[in-house]
């Protein structure tokens, strides 16, 4: 019997502001994500995970809130097709509002958008349907 696949977990937030903006950011691969990133041993539950992330990459602090997805993300299905990443994201309530966000050195880029243009932007779709799920509870 073949070994079972063991994949990384990654944590991400989707963050709202006060005018209804989703917060992204530009990947190395000229792509939106959301912020987070991959679980720490020392976070003591994933929620801190991503309440961590969200201040390192974008200066913003956050309260992580419900849970919104959990879906299985291939990043090279061409070269790597062994590689997968399971992605949880978690709907996030932003507690530094007047803030701007600020990009990290990981992200190309920063922005804030609509609900209405999330669907054009270059991202995955296991984003996008989070994202979705997060502007249908607030």
């Amino acid at each position: 019997m073949a070994p079972s696949p063991t994949w990384p977990v990654s944590v991400k937030a989707v963050v709202v502001d006060a005018h209804r903006r989703v917060l992204l950011l530009k990947n190395e691969r000229e792509e939106w994500e959301l912020p987070g990133g991959r679980l720490d041993p020392l976070d003591p539950v994933p929620e801190a995970a991503v309440e961590r992330e969200v201040r390192e990459e974008t200066e913003w602090e956050v309260k992580a809130g419900p849970l919104l997805d959990v879906w299985i993300y291939q990043p090279l299905p061409d070269t790597l097709p062994e590689r997968r990443v399971v992605i949880v994201t978690y709907g996030c309530q932003v507690l530094t509002p007047e803030a701007v966000p600020v990009a990290s050195h990981e992200h190309k880029d920063i922005g804030l958008f609509t609900e209405e243009e999330v669907p054009q932007l270059r991202m995955p779709d296991g984003y996008k349907r989070s994202i979705a799920n997060w502007y249908a509870r607030i």
